[in-house]
């Protein structure tokens, strides 16, 4: 008999590769044969595929080639496989090899789905992904679980056929009519507790924060050009109160940049069937006790994003962050510096995208107190206990730190004052638009969106500084007071102020500002010039 092929989608991270699940039904020592490297989960398919097949069918019950030796091949051969998704190519496959499906049905058509022992569909990780990776390979129909045609339909250009069960699958590729099937259990990721204030974040805005003007503009900065941002200062200054209103300043996401979130959640498991493509910029808070594996990804069995990846586009806030464990503060280096993570373990190596806006915020001391005026002081801690709190962030990842600022408390005369009007997140949100736009149209047809994410010998190369402000930096750097990593994000940081102020190249006064945005010193009125005079104070 000919071989029959069906098309089933691979994912390694964020990357998906196509797979054709071939299977040859022919005469020979009768046993059922898995080849193609497959994990023990996808071994186990040979005994699911066998009894959904036997138990599926109506009038005329569909028959596993018992009497036959079955090979089922899943190429590329080298490549590694493992999930429980493949189940529904390789029941359709060994039907079309056995006569009891037109192998011509099969051409162009995705599948992807766990099955039962009665024939059933099961919901799956990971659709999305899939989907996007079956259109790029030219695919123009999917079979997917009836609960993630939804979210599957978000890939535009692919017809998408939501079904119950492989009886419901194999009618339709006969072209007879589709029988009735039980319905397929929602995702288990679904949300099961719903709490009042939930969505407490989407309520917040820019102007609840009252004085720390030039905190407030390095938040503005650090939006505009996704430039990390490293809060500090004493208990209660508003650091947790700047960073939460971030994603109210981030302008709306693109479909380009929705779909990668999608993808990413679809890929953790943690798409409801009611999953939408997200308007806003994702934010995450994760515990400090959180551990490496949650916040960077991994897991036994299947790799899943952390929560890094998960908030792509968006905010990650690391509160307390010399409280994380240090195996997880050194581990952010590598997704500050490439804006992605890359896991490797055994034979699998999953990377996924990490180009959140990353906000660590810390006190100066472990009891929160110290004040660097003396009156002010009411730090406990002895000046041993303070080093050691601060060594936790170490020179490497303190260098991968775009932007530093110290939060101090607002002073009374702030809280009251009659002439104080503070900016709402919508006038600073039209800043940072702005702003980004200009970057749009600066990196168009390039491989990055923002200024944070341009390599160095580009920036030096295509969008360097002046004369004057290029010395300033360059003496920074000689003094030994910047780094060359260092001295390249003030580079992109002056791009920033400078797209910010509209300035079409920055000058002296961008560079001197993105230094002291570097190193935490105060901002100079006299730098920022006029056009921030008002914003800033």
């Amino acid at each position: 008999m000919p071989v029959a092929t069906a098309r089933a989608v691979s994912l390694q991270g964020a990357v998906g590769h196509l797979i054709e699940v071939q299977v040859d039904v022919s005469p020979g020592l009768i046993r059922t044969v898995l080849v193609g490297r497959p994990d023990a989960s996808l071994s186990e398919a040979r005994d699911r595929c066998r009894m959904a097949v036997t138990n599926s069918g109506l009038d005329k019950p569909f028959a596993w080639p018992a009497t036959r030796r079955v090979t089922i091949l899943l190429s590329p051969s080298d490549l590694p496989k493992s999930g429980t998704h493949f189940d529904l190519a390789i029941a359709v496959a060994v039907l079309g090899a056995s006569d009891q499906l037109p192998r011509s049905s099969l051409e162009g058509t995705g599948f992807v789905g766990e099955l039962t022992l009665e024939g059933g569909l099961r919901t799956v990780p990971g659709v999305l992904p899939m989907v996007l990776t079956a259109a790029s390979h030219g695919l123009r129909r999917m079979f997917v679980p009836e609960p993630q045609a939804r979210e599957a339909a978000l890939v535009p250009g692919v017809e998408i056929l939501g079904m119950r069960s492989l009886a419901q699958v194999v009618a339709q590729l006969r072209e007879v009519p589709v029988p009735e099937a039980p319905a397929v259990a929602a995702v288990s990721a679904s949300p099961l507790l719903a709490w009042r204030g939930q969505d407490r974040a989407a309520q917040l805005d820019f102007s609840d924060v009252l004085g720390i003007h030039d905190a407030r503009f390095a938040v503005e900065v650090a939006a505009a050009g996704g430039h990390p941002l490293q809060l500090s200062g004493p208990k209660g200054a508003g650091k947790t109160t700047l960073a939460e209103r971030i994603p109210s300043i981030m302008p709306d996401l693109s479909y380009e940049e929705a779909l990668e979130i999608l993808a990413i959640h679809s890929l953790a498991g943690t798409l409801g069937p009611e999953a939408e493509l997200p308007r806003r910029p994702p934010f995450f808070a994760p515990h400090h006790s959180a551990s490496r594996t949650s916040l960077l990804g991994g897991g036994s069995g299947r790799v899943r994003p952390g929560e890094i990846s998960r908030a792509h586009c968006g905010v990650l806030f690391l509160d307390e962050f010399p409280l994380f464990n240090a195996d997880v503060i050194e581990a952010l280096r590598q997704p500050l510096e490439s804006g992605e993570v890359t896991i490797a373990r055994g034979e699998e190596t999953a990377t996924f995208p990490a180009r959140g806006l990353v906000v660590l915020a810390s006190n100066p001391c472990p009891c929160g107190d110290f004040h660097p005026a003396a009156r002010e002081n009411r730090c406990t801690c002895t000046e041993v206990k303070r080093r050691e709190y601060r060594r936790k962030i170490t020179g490497p990842l303190a260098d991968r730190i775009d932007i530093v600022r110290h939060v101090l408390p607002v002073q009374a005369h702030e809280l009251s004052d009659p002439m104080a009007e503070p900016e709402t997140s919508a006038i600073v949100r039209h800043r940072v638009e702005e702003a980004r736009a200009t970057q749009a149209r600066r990196f168009a047809g390039r491989g990055w969106r923002l200024n944070s994410h341009a390599p160095g010998p580009d920036l030096r190369a295509e969008w360097p500084v002046t004369e004057a402000a290029l010395a300033l930096l360059e003496a920074e750097i000689y003094a030994g007071r910047l780094s060359r990593r260092g001295g390249t994000r003030v580079h992109r940081l002056a791009w920033t102020v400078a797209d910010l102020a509209g300035v079409a190249r920055p000058d002296l006064p961008e560079v001197d500002t993105a230094l002291r945005l570097r190193t935490g010193a105060p901002l100079s009125m006299a730098a920022l010039g006029n056009r921030w005079i008002g914003r800033a104070g």
